[in-house]
């Protein structure tokens, strides 16, 4: 019988993954929200997605199971977080940009 710490570990790394994947659906669609309207708060709010779902999560996913499984060392830890991050917040701006431009 599986632990629960096993079964856990296996739930988190699900749901980062399917946080990924679901992501780059959404990111997927709203770039197709830009080619059909061509605007450029589209582009924006497409591009912000994608960053802020699948980029970001895609890094830290890769980096946690990279981590895990010891293929890095744990001084990368940190780095892969700030990367995570920069991510994260550059999504969150292009998404601003995006509900706050005129075009």
């Amino acid at each position: 019988m599986a632990t629960l710490s096993a079964v856990l570990d296996w739930l988190i790394v699900s749901l980062a993954l399917g946080s990924t994947l679901v992501g780059s659906y959404v990111g997927y669609q709203a770039y197709r929200g830009y080619r059909r309207h061509d605007s450029r708060a589209m582009r924006a709010l497409s591009a912000g997605l994608f960053l802020l779902t699948a980029v970001a999560f895609g890094v830290a996913f890769v980096g946690s199971v990279l981590l895990r499984q010891g293929y890095i060392g744990l001084q990368y830890q940190q780095p892969l977080t700030f990367v995570t991050r920069l991510f994260q917040f550059c999504g969150v701006v292009l998404i601003a940009y995006s509900l706050h431009s005129r075009g």
